[in-house]
């Protein structure tokens, strides 16, 4: 195929791609597809000096539908250029230095994952709201960001003003309207933007959208930086970004995409990238514009968390508590540098609320370690078949029942459940058996027919040793492992029993609470579910995996064979006492960190904010849980406080002491 051949066929498919997008807020492709077509396309207009009329490397974003109202822009709206490694970033910069002579400040912001909306204000008073459309005209959505709570009525400054933010969802508003929603949204992007642009505002009132304001476009008044723009913003009530700085040279920038990206997992809105942007107006003029963005501008993107792909075949795995698990069998595709084969469906419900035929085009999500999910169907294919539900056990062929949107085992001495177990019991935040995994499990299963915790802990070297893979050493090692984890807490094994829904956290709080398996076996309902993180379901789990007699003798013969649960000492320290919930991203703990910090000077770490927590520990982007604690009278403190109570500087407890 021949350069105008290419050129052509690649500007049919992204003006379709991009009509889908903009127009309709029904992508096919994911962003990664799309922009690595754009530059193909880009690339290959550079080479041969000239481009088609209709190529979108001259449009901002999309047509206005219709169906709206058209509002026309007090000042153009531009897209931005992007760049995705260091050395663009440093040539971005230094193309900028050339220019003005000088190596000018630059701010750098999240780029929010949502829709552009441009907010006109007169006199105090909000007027009109629109989408940025193709730069010049959008539609007229005021109705629509009416609804929006985050976005002010009225602000102090009474000229004529444009504010430029994003329209979001974030990912906890995302998921709450999943869980009660018949048909559920493939992303936040998506679901932001369907909400503005649906003619009914009950509609987006529905999603519980959020607004961050990051620019302002036309204005009576002159804004010499970005920093005044964005205190500016602050000032008046917007939410803006809480990460916003003002740096200086490629490397610092750099730099903090790095930091940005490793927050990102931890953010409750998506980001697909950061921001920078000249501080100086007065250099940017000096700078300027190309027909589609500003020079002055760049957006660094990060790399692709989401893909589509076509769905090829669906198997049902069984997991240890008998459940059916939907695989997802994939046309392999590169999400983030990852090679992606497979990815999760939840359970059978979820298959149907997606709406999700094997043959369809589907979008893949993945985010850091988590197993790839498949969110949604990008293209539905005329040949894609349904799902079929299973009858029987595809592990052991026993009768499958159905519960709510679960499917279940029924057989006793189904195999994948068995060594599922024995693995689960044996793994490190468990019972810690040093040396034991999912392959010894299996490996046991089949060869010394063990079937339970108790046969595992009741292994002799010579048991073993005649295995293969194994021998004296590696025999005696692993038995001495055993021997080992027999000295455990309650937590540990009251985890390592696999009761479903009980993960290491609420094994510990249910420990510190009760104390003992006699104590946490009588419980009733209402001791369970006082304690923080336990619902009523979980409550009636833990209720049922104890009625039934075969889990308490389970109990009983593990103690008998020699485990024994030992009392952890109460560590002391400058938080004795003290429940402490944490929020947000700290710019320099981990979460797992500062947990550890607490609870080895005497704090207990609580999920959520009620009126028994003490202390909330804050950092950016903090959210609900902040909101929740200012509302209730709870201590709010940050890093700095944090650390300097660690260091005995500043009073723990109101009132002075420390």
């Amino acid at each position: 195929m021949n350069a105008y051949d290419r050129m052509k066929e690649l500007v049919e498919k992204l003006n379709k791609y991009a009509a889908l997008y903009y127009e309709e807020d029904a992508p096919v492709v994911s962003d990664a597809e799309y922009d690595k077509l754009y530059d193909e396309l880009r690339a290959l207009e550079e080479s041969e000096g000239y481009s088609l009329k209709n190529s979108p490397t001259h449009r901002v974003g999309g047509a206005p539908q219709k169906k709206f109202a058209q509002s026309k822009h007090l000042l153009r709206l531009y897209s931005l250029d992007k760049c995705r490694t260091k050395e663009e970033i440093a040539e971005w910069y230094a193309r900028i230095v050339k220019v003005v002579g000088k190596e000018p400040e630059i701010t750098a912001e999240y780029k929010f994952d949502g829709l552009t909306l441009n907010i006109l204000y007169e006199g105090g008073e909000m007027v009109k709201a629109a989408t940025r459309g193709d730069g010049v005209t959008g539609e007229e959505v005021t109705a629509q960001v009416r609804t929006i709570a985050g976005v002010p009525r009225k602000i102090g400054y009474t000229g004529r003003i444009e504010i430029q933010g994003e329209g979001i969802m974030r990912l906890s508003a995302l998921s709450a309207y999943n869980a009660v929603s018949d048909e559920p949204l493939k992303n936040a992007r998506n679901g932001a933007a369907g909400a503005i642009r649906n003619l009914d505002p009950a509609v987006t009132a529905s999603r519980n959208l959020s607004f961050m304001a990051y620019n302002i476009g036309y204005s009576d008044r002159h804004f010499s930086s970005q920093r005044e723009m964005h205190e500016f913003l602050k000032e008046e009530g917007f939410e803006t970004e809480s990460d916003f700085t003002v740096l200086k040279g490629a490397e610092e920038a750099f730099a903090f995409a790095e930091k940005v990206n490793e927050l990102r997992p931890d953010l409750d809105f998506l980001i697909d990238g950061v921001v920078f942007k000249v501080n100086d107006t007065a250099l940017r003029d000096e700078i300027g514009y190309t027909e589609k963005f500003p020079k002055w501008a760049i957006a660094y993107k990060f790399k692709a968390d989401e893909m589509t792909t076509v769905l090829r075949d669906v198997v049902w795995q069984v997991s240890r508590s008998a459940k059916l698990n939907p695989l997802a069998v994939l046309d392999p595709v590169d999400i983030g540098g990852v090679t992606v084969k497979r990815a999760t469906l939840n359970n059978y419900g979820d298959i149907l609320k997606k709406k999700v035929r094997i043959g369809d085009r589907v979008f893949i999500r993945r985010s850091n370690d988590v197993i790839p999910e498949i969110t949604g169907v990008a293209e539905q294919s005329p040949d894609a078949r349904e799902v079929e539900k299973p009858r029987v056990c595809p592990a052991c062929g026993a009768p499958v029942k159905e519960d709510g949107a679960f499917l279940y085992c029924t057989g006793e001495h189904c195999a994948p459940q068995i060594v599922s177990a024995l693995d689960h019991f044996a793994s490190k935040d468990a019972m810690d058996i040093d040396g034991f995994s999912e392959k010894t499990a299996e490996q046991f299963y089949n060869e010394l027919h063990i079937t339970s915790p108790v046969q595992l802990m009741s292994l002799r070297r010579e048991d073993i040793e005649w295995l293969d893979r194994f021998g004296e050493k590696k025999a005696a090692n692993l038995i001495a492992a055993i021997e080992s984890a027999k000295d455990t807490t309650m937590d540990r094994l009251l985890f390592a029993l696999g009761i479903d829904g009980i993960g290491k956290k609420t094994a510990k709080d249910l420990a510190a609470r009760f104390g003992s398996f006699d104590a946490l076996i009588a419980a009733d309902r209402d001791a369970l579910t006082a304690v923080d993180g336990i619902g009523g379901v979980l409550a009636d789990n833990i209720i049922a995996f104890f009625a039934e007699e075969s889990n308490r003798k389970l109990l009983a013969d593990l103690f008998a064979c020699g485990v024994t649960v030992r009392t952890e000492e109460k560590k002391e320290g400058v938080f004795t006492g003290l429940r402490i919930v944490l929020t947000g991203s700290l710019p320099t703990y981990k979460r797992g960190q500062a947990t550890a910090l607490i609870e080895e000077n005497g704090g207990e770490v609580a999920a959520s904010v009620s009126k028994t927590v003490d202390m909330v520990l804050a950092g950016e982007d903090a959210g609900s849980k902040l909101d929740k604690a200012k509302k209730l009278g709870i201590r709010i403190i940050d890093e700095g406080q944090f650390d300097a109570m660690l260091r005995g500087e500043l009073p723990v407890r109101e009132g002075g002491e420390k």
